[in-house]
């Protein structure tokens, strides 16, 4: 059989070096020899076909961050409303509230979090959507 010509864009020339421990280069050898490809192979497909991670929104990302602060400051308020206790002094507020408020400012970060990467993945169905059409 003739070798069939490849376009010039889809011709492999270039090497891009990648350093790796001898545990590492052992790890590779063993899942290419499993998956049945070359080492090249198994580091292509899995640095160029596997979807990245969605990036959070610059506006998710400034409200995760003030939620932070507020829930350090939170800390600190539990912190001194506890030691208030243990010394028998007045609490400045009251520790079953604080406490529930902020597992409720954890829960919004979370919320966060994962209603941004969702909403990425349903424009993403819609442009699907659009496209078939």
């Amino acid at each position: 059989m003739a070798n069939r010509k490849q376009s010039k864009a889809l011709v492999r020339k270039h090497i891009f070096p990648v350093r790796l421990s001898d545990i590492e280069l052992d790890l590779l050898r063993i899942k290419s020899q499993d998956a049945g490809m070359s080492a090249s192979e198994l580091m292509r497909r899995n640095a160029l076909m596997r979807p990245l991670p969605k990036r959070l929104s610059k506006i998710s990302l400034q409200t995760y961050w003030e939620l932070g602060q507020i829930g350090n400051n939170l800390n600190q308020l539990v912190k001194a409303t506890n030691t208030a206790l243990k010394i028998g002094r007045t609490l400045p507020a009251d520790p079953e509230l604080l406490r529930e408020l902020l597992e409720l400012l954890h829960q919004c970060r979370r919320d966060i979090a994962s209603d941004d990467i969702e909403s990425d993945d349903w424009s993403e169905e819609e442009s699907d959507d659009w496209e078939a059409d």
